[in-house]
């Protein structure tokens, strides 16, 4: 079962949001479950209109302590797991989730880690780059024929099946573990990109698709920090000896 370190440690990520009302309807939406940690990331519009307090109908607090940040750089500072919800298929398959299974997959981090679960643009969703930050995508299953969620439903969604893993009898058998923060990662990619091209074996004018390979296999094993280090380190000792010319 989720612990309530667990549950304090959920950031709700809206991610260029259009509409200010979204996001008191998003405040509304976790506070109803219990969630208060909300950020936005260059929301187009004031976040604290009118009829965004409006819409937060009692959940001003949430609103107002909402974290506004430039970029998803920001947004993911410190977090050990990120979830991306996506409504549709993606070119590259990714590890998927449903709503149901999230909680089990949140219970596994350690109680002290923060975690992100993204949602996207009111229109378009999240990027496929924004997407492939993610350890994991989660999709709401809805009708097939006409599929399209309000993104503060989709945040209540989300929040309710959270709540009720909290509420579960039985707990969820799973060893949390440390795991890599989602800056540390992203350092690692370049440091990889950089080596791949240092010893040929990347064209650097043609590196998005062989990156984004490599981020789904190294995300899908959730490295933990002393993994990631040892990955580092490797990098770096390649590109080490390949200054030194020692290489065969």
């Amino acid at each position: 079962m989720l612990s309530s370190s667990h549950w304090s440690r959920v950031r709700m990520v809206m991610v260029e949001t259009s509409l200010s009302a979204n996001l008191g309807a998003a405040a509304r939406a976790m506070k109803t479950m219990g969630l208060t940690r909300l950020v936005a990331v260059n929301p187009q519009q004031d976040p604290l209109t009118e009829e965004a307090l409006a819409r937060a109908s009692g959940a001003d607090d949430v609103l107002q302590q909402m974290h506004v940040v430039n970029t998803l750089d920001d947004a993911l500072a410190g977090c050990s797991l990120v979830v991306g919800t996506s409504a549709r298929d993606r070119a590259l398959p990714w590890p998927m989730l449903t709503p149901r299974e999230l909680p089990q997959t949140l219970a596994s981090v350690d109680a002290d880690d923060d975690v992100a679960i993204l949602f996207g643009r009111e229109r378009s969703g999240l990027t496929n780059e924004e997407l492939a930050r993610c350890h994991y995508h989660v999709h709401i299953p809805a009708n097939p024929d006409y599929s399209s969620l309000n993104i503060a439903a989709a945040v209540q969604v989300i929040a309710y099946e959270l709540r009720m893993a909290t509420m579960a009898v039985e707990a969820l058998e799973v060893e949390a573990r440390p795991r890599a923060k989602a800056e540390d990662l992203e350092g690692f990619f370049l440091h990889l990109q950089a080596m791949l091209v240092d010893i040929d074996f990347a064209d650097p004018n043609n590196l998005r698709q062989l990156m984004l390979k490599l981020r789904r296999f190294y995300m899908r094993g959730q490295p933990e920090p002393t993994e990631l280090n040892i990955l580092r380190g490797i990098v770096s000792q390649t590109q080490k000896t390949l200054k030194r010319g020692d290489h065969v």
